[in-house]
């Protein structure tokens, strides 16, 4: 008695669109008794594969397997996803087409042989505008993708792998091309700044570290304070109170900070002061007696008329009336009728004394 296995596989599309493998398994067995030996045949559907096709543009595409096959013997094949196939299940994704003893790429967990891949997935280059294919080094820089080949500076046209390069607009260029043609320049040297270097401005100007200097003694200002004296001249502070700074009136010293300046005359603010009390008169109201600078209080004690009313100073800093008689003076509040207290400024009054009257009060006094 003797048996053999026939295996076979059929493939077709059903009218909902799915695309069906059955593979049938045929056991034929013969018993040995003479010339013709009985034969006993008995065929067994093992599994079938049901996928659903999408059209696409270049061949359909299965999307879904429902059903997994069993596999016997050397049929197989293991994926680089390491998952293991049936030889003629190993197919391209895309086109169907075998992939056994063929390169593929894998992407999501599917199968593309190299020419579906190259055209569905692949970039294209911005210089060549040709696919960059599984074979070529892909660079990319902000969603864009070149050959290594065509990856360039776009001015002098050398290679900028593994090289520094920048970007200006949609152009590429390496570092020598973009500092020669975009970097700023030092406005001593007139050089440009490298990348990375360190860089000083004001007011619109830039310097070198090292060109930033005092147009007197040559100093570095970049850690000190310094003195702009026009748009082309910074000093160091030290140059510039030797040779421009205004001297102060009283201490004879350099002003450097803010100072007070009265009938063109400079002083510092702490030695702008009341020449009787000492006490600063910066932002404070002054008058000049005998060429002296005094403070409000000191010259109403001094040297300021008093009211014969009152007895207070009159102090007229700011152009305050009084009313004054013979040598006699009073605010212009004070200067009232001492008889009916009335205000007298600007009307007629007759002195008795030290006393003041109304016509009226007068006349009424020597009745």
């Amino acid at each position: 008695m003797s048996s053999e296995e026939v295996v076979t596989t059929s493939t077709y599309i059903t009218a909902e669109g799915k695309k069906v493998r059955k593979v049938k398994k045929k056991k034929v067995t013969i018993e040995e008794g003479g010339v013709n030996g009985s034969r006993r045949e008995s065929e067994v559907e093992i599994q079938e594969l049901s996928t659903t096709m999408n059209d696409q543009p270049g061949g359909t595409q299965p999307q879904e397997q429902t059903k997994r096959e069993l596999i016997f013997g050397e049929e197989r094949t293991r994926g680089m996803d390491n998952k293991e196939y049936h030889v003629d299940h190993f197919n391209c994704w895309h086109c169907d087409e075998s992939l056994a003893s063929r390169r593929y790429v894998l992407r999501e967990e599917h199968p593309y042989c190299t020419k579906c891949y190259e055209l569905n997935f692949a970039s294209t280059c911005e210089n060549c505008k040709k696919i960059i294919g599984i074979d070529c080094q892909d660079l990319s820089f902000k969603d864009k993708h070149w050959h290594s080949e065509c990856f360039t500076c776009f001015k002098c046209g050398i290679s900028m792998v593994n090289q520094p390069f920048s970007s200006k607009g949609e152009a590429l260029y390496c570092a020598p091309c973009y500092e020669e043609q975009f970097s700023a320049r030092c406005d001593k040297c007139g050089k440009h700044f490298k990348s990375g270097m360190k860089k000083l401005e004001f007011k619109g100007k830039q310097w070198h570290d090292g060109c930033f200097t005092c147009d007197g003694c040559g100093c570095s200002l970049g850690s000190q304070s310094f003195v702009p004296k026009n748009e082309n001249c910074n000093l160091c502070v030290p140059c510039y109170e030797k040779n421009y700074a205004d001297k102060c009136t009283k201490c004879g010293l350099s002003i450097s900070g803010s100072g007070v300046t009265y009938k063109n005359e400079n002083w510092h603010r702490e030695c702008f002061t009341c020449a009787s009390c000492n006490v600063s008169l910066a932002g404070q109201r002054f008058t000049i007696k005998n060429e002296q600078c005094m403070c409000a209080d000191c010259y109403a004690k001094q040297y300021a008329r008093k009211c014969c009313m009152c007895t207070r100073p009159i102090i007229s800093l700011s152009g305050a009336k009084f009313v004054t008689f013979e040598d006699r003076c009073w605010h212009p509040e004070c200067f009232c009728c001492t008889g009916c207290k009335e205000s007298l400024v600007g009307k007629g009054f007759i002195t008795d004394g030290p006393d003041i009257f109304c016509a009226e009060c007068a006349k009424a006094k020597m009745m």
